[in-house]
């Protein structure tokens, strides 16, 4: 998915086909994401599109058509109340109401991407959207001073299926990116994708990659404001970004990278059924686990490491040459575990009324988990 058009406001472009939107029932989260999928798997044969591109950024959300000569939809984030995607079927799917719309209907907006991994990755963003609203409107819940710095907690390889796998360390990561990701001119492989008719004009859009000479622009910058209290390399130091490449996108949405790990857990505990937290175990730092949102609360399983050189869920049996391909499995196949993992993710700072001067509400849809997930203890975690 090579390069990302990333413009001075932190505006991530991408290219989709617009499906269509509609109502969303009221009712609590839980149900409310299983009506969303029910919905979206009649979608999936639907044979009227609209190639559209899509714009996303802190702010919100807008969608031009084709050539981005007109905006069609703009949706503010604290509007959005969540994200979801069925990779399988290469969709993905946004819930919010109405642009300028004082009524409590909400709807869910729905794109067919060109494949899986387009479609998760437009999810992708728009979670990490979520994150880092919530960092902006919450700074005192950053993460210390690794905040930004994904491999902070789940010091991971290989966590995309498909990517390069080495056994660098997790240090070496940013350069380990560049090798998955060329250096060519995206408007040159657009030029000629075109060209040779593979690509209507207009269809090649990614936000994967920040180029080279402007990173090391960044780091320096970086690296001169921060000399006096920064010991630690300057990449830990940057301010947590949307233009990254696809695996540090996907590893610092599943870290919920910059926010603070008690923060993390307080959020994942609201999120929906079978949302998940990769960290460090808190029993064993140097070994990882996914905390995951069952129907009986937060629970930790411990990644284990085979003699082969695989992953390995705790109380599971399949074995996995990635993280990436872990959480693909069960996203699709429960097995040993109580419920799927989800791609769907809250956005925690939605505003359910429509004036940000009124007083911010939670979605009352929410409130039926919240007061049944609350309830569980703590201990739980470990």
């Amino acid at each position: 998915m090579g390069e990302a058009p990333v413009v001075e406001d932190g505006t991530v472009t991408r290219s989709a086909e617009y499906v269509g939107s509609f109502p969303v029932d009221d009712c609590c989260l839980d149900d409310q994401i299983e009506q969303l999928h029910t919905q979206l798997k009649s979608l999936k044969t639907c044979k009227r599109m609209r190639p559209v591109s899509l714009k996303f950024s802190i702010k919100g959300v807008k969608m031009y058509n084709e050539d981005e000569t007109k905006l069609l939809m703009a949706h503010a984030l604290r509007r959005v109340s969540l994200s979801t995607a069925r990779p399988s079927d290469a969709q993905f799917a946004f819930v919010s109401h109405n642009p300028g719309s004082t009524d409590a209907q909400l709807y869910c907006h729905i794109f067919q991407a060109r494949h899986s991994r387009a479609a998760q990755f437009l999810n992708l963003l728009l979670c990490r959207c979520f994150q880092l609203s919530y960092l902006e409107k919450h700074p005192e819940e950053a993460q210390g001073d690794s905040v930004g710095s994904a491999p902070a907690r789940a010091p991971f390889q290989g966590l995309l299926p498909g990517s390069k796998t080495n056994q660098k360390s997790s240090d070496d990561l940013n350069s380990s990116q560049d090798e998955v990701f060329p250096t060519s001119s995206p408007s040159l492989v657009r030029k000629k994708a075109i060209r040779t008719k593979v690509l209507r004009s207009g269809a090649f859009r990614s936000f994967t990659f920040t180029p080279l000479k402007q990173r090391n622009v960044q780091e320096r910058l970086s690296a001169s404001q921060g000399k006096e209290q920064d010991k630690a390399p300057v990449r830990r130091s940057r301010a947590p970004s949307l233009a990254e490449t696809e695996e540090a996108l996907a590893q610092a949405v599943w870290c919920w990278a910059g926010i603070a790990t008690d923060s993390s857990f307080s959020l994942l505990a609201d999120d929906v059924l079978g949302s998940y937290l990769l960290c460090p175990h808190p029993k064993k730092p140097k070994c990882g686990s996914l905390i995951i949102r069952f129907p009986s609360g937060l629970i930790t399983h411990l990644i284990g490491n085979t003699h082969k050189g695989k992953f390995l869920l705790e109380q599971c049996k399949t074995e996995f040459s990635s993280i990436a391909e872990l959480i693909e499995h069960y996203t699709e196949t429960r097995e040993e575990l109580p419920c799927l993992l989800s791609c769907a993710r809250v956005n925690h700072c939605y505003e359910w009324e429509e004036s940000s001067s009124s007083q911010q509400l939670l979605n009352p849809r929410k409130s039926l988990n919240k007061a049944r997930i609350k309830s569980t203890d703590r201990k739980d975690l470990v």
